[in-house]
């Protein structure tokens, strides 16, 4: 009854979560939409990426809870297993998404400040006389686009990484259920003797089948 009632609470409990993440979502998705991006993020966008990826922690710690929670039960449950699968299938979506978001953001950062070093560039050539200072001005321009780039590369790494999780989760997922459905048929009486059987009643047809071709062969070979 204990563990009936933990694992209701932890539920609720992740489920109270996802919709917290999904009211981050549409606070930080605002700043992918913004036309007059800032060159830099601020205060707001920081603390709402910082929470965000605080939330995704908290609930990854909570569905490892729920798993040994299940794990434990003497019984294994079908219906709490495709609820522990369901929160881990959204718990990955919403760590895509918030890839996907911070991608946007610093695209349409970059595209931002590419063009206000373009005209800072043009303003520059027409205003200064002095080439030295030019030349280092142009560096530093170029350094930070290179800088940019490499943002977009690590943006690019971590949906690669997201990717690679998920197909983590899907794999203890299915050997979650195999485990389960191994321990059910461990306690049916009976039922490792008939997979006895079945797999001896195999193992004689194919030795029957592969009898009957080799006399085939051998028949063939004699008239050939």
């Amino acid at each position: 009854m204990a563990t009936q009632s933990s694992w209701a609470q932890l539920r609720q409990q992740a489920r109270a979560q996802e919709t917290q993440t999904e009211a981050l979502f549409h606070t930080y998705a605002q700043f992918a939409s913004k036309t007059d991006i800032e060159p830099k993020a601020n205060d707001e966008e920081r603390r709402t990426e910082e929470q965000l990826n605080e939330i995704l922690e908290k609930r990854s710690a909570l569905l490892h809870h729920l798993a040994r929670l299940l794990d434990s039960e003497p019984t294994a449950s079908a219906l709490k297993s495709t609820n522990l699968a369901r929160h881990r299938e959204i718990l990955q979506q919403h760590r895509t998404e918030l890839s996907r978001l911070k991608s946007q953001i610093q695209t349409v950062r970059d595209r931002a400040n590419l063009l206000g070093n373009v005209r800072a560039d043009i303003d520059a050539y027409r205003a200064r006389d002095n080439p030295e200072a030019a030349e280092a001005d142009y560096m530093l321009d170029e350094r930070r686009r290179v800088d940019n780039s490499h943002n977009m590369v690590d943006s690019v790494l971590s949906q690669a990484y997201a990717a690679n999780e998920n197909f983590g989760v899907q794999r203890e997922t299915l050997n979650s259920i195999q485990r389960r459905i191994t321990g059910a048929a461990a306690q049916v009486p009976g039922i490792n003797g008939l997979m006895q059987r079945i797999g001896s009643k195999k193992r004689r047809d194919g030795i029957i089948l592969g009898s009957f071709i080799a006399v085939c062969c051998l028949v063939l070979l004699w008239f050939w």
